[in-house]
């Protein structure tokens, strides 16, 4: 009985010091998680896009005037992947969350057009950068990826990026016809 006496203390001592170092423990947690983000977290906005005079400008009637051929046709570029995303979406859900074959086969065929159509106009953005300002692959990708995500980020919905996305093959029509080296890849039909 002793021997009871002795335990039962020292066991409700370790049981609240567990309770105090638990509620200390999820304070901290708590502040960590409430705390402001870290620089390297935080959203910087994209910097406006370096216009050279050796770009050479889309001279034709719509939205895209004036621009350079590259930041025009990078923000189509970064419409169509937006659309991809979109269609990609709704693709997972017909295909687990409510099972619809006809739908998946329909979004998976919209998806992949998508997906082309971004590649082409991100090609030809690519081979303006090379040609207008006499830089590598690399340097154009990394001068036309900020303009393009920021231009798909902008849009929230499919009904958004196909409205927004309606004036490009007009621009890259105009950009066949002025630069057929540049824009050397027919566009898919619009189905």
């Amino acid at each position: 009985m002793n021997a009871m006496q002795g335990i039962i203390p020292r066991l409700v001592l370790v049981a609240a010091a567990f309770i105090a170092v638990s509620a200390a423990d999820a304070q901290t947690r708590h502040r960590r998680e409430t705390r402001e983000p870290r620089e390297t977290e935080r959203v910087t906005p994209i910097p406006p896009p370096s216009i050279d005079k050796r770009d050479s400008m889309v001279i034709a009637p719509g939205p895209f005037n004036s621009r350079p051929y590259w930041l025009a046709l990078a923000q189509c570029g970064g419409m169509y992947f937006k659309l991809n995303v979109f269609y990609a979406d709704a693709a997972a859900h017909a295909r687990v969350v409510k099972p619809d074959p006809k739908a998946t086969t329909e979004y998976t065929k919209d998806l992949k057009d998508a997906i082309r159509k971004a590649t082409i106009y991100f090609d030809a953005a690519e081979r303006f950068l090379m040609t207008d300002r006499g830089i590598e692959r690399v340097d154009a990708v990394l001068t036309y990826d900020p303009q393009s995500r920021a231009e798909g980020d902008r849009l929230k919905s499919v009904d958004a990026a196909l409205s927004a996305a309606r004036a490009c093959p007009v621009l890259y029509d105009a950009c066949r016809g002025a630069y057929p080296k540049a824009c050397s890849e027919p566009l898919p039909p619009t189905s």
